[in-house]
């Protein structure tokens, strides 16, 4: 799915999108808003790139960061669902991780997070990503758009 299919999918359903990024540094907010009528649907994003952003501003728990690290499963749920709450939106996505070039809470260049919070449901999920750092960030942004069209079709069945 590309950003023109995911942004018409949004309008057909009527639903509203948010997103609070990470190491994709406002890239997905970039991708959506790129397509003509985003406004139509994207009510906007936080970029979260430092660790006490995610804390001060989305109210992620410090004890949580401390115990799983930024770049884990635990902090990308936390991310969807408080951006979706913060936001004010149906549906939120949320990533964080590691695009290199050097590992990271020793966790290595290339794993990465997406969260997806809706009403129903809030789920992450990690990957192992391989590229340079653009390349891990333009993955991701694909695989969110997938992710995001699989929640929409199952909205409601959750």
């Amino acid at each position: 799915m590309n950003k023109e299919e995911i942004s018409a999918l949004f309008k057909e359903v009527g639903l509203t999108l948010g997103s609070v990024e990470s190491f994709t540094g406002g890239l997905f907010a970039r991708e959506i808003t790129s397509v003509p009528g985003a406004s139509k649907f994207y009510k906007g994003g936080l970029v979260t790139y430092a660790t006490e952003e995610k804390v001060a501003l989305l109210g992620i728990s410090q004890k949580d960061v401390d115990q799983f690290g930024v770049v884990s499963k635990e902090i990308a749920l936390q991310m969807a669902e408080l951006g979706r709450k913060k936001l004010n939106v149906d549906y939120c996505v949320s990533f964080t991780g590691n695009a290199g070039p050097s590992a990271m809470e020793n966790k290595p260049v290339g794993e990465i997070y997406i969260g997806i919070s809706n009403k129903n449901k809030t789920e992450a999920l990690g990957y192992q990503l391989e590229g340079n750092r653009s390349k891990i960030q333009e993955d991701a942004i694909f695989l969110a758009f997938t992710l995001l069209e699989k929640s929409i079709k199952n909205f409601g069945q959750n």
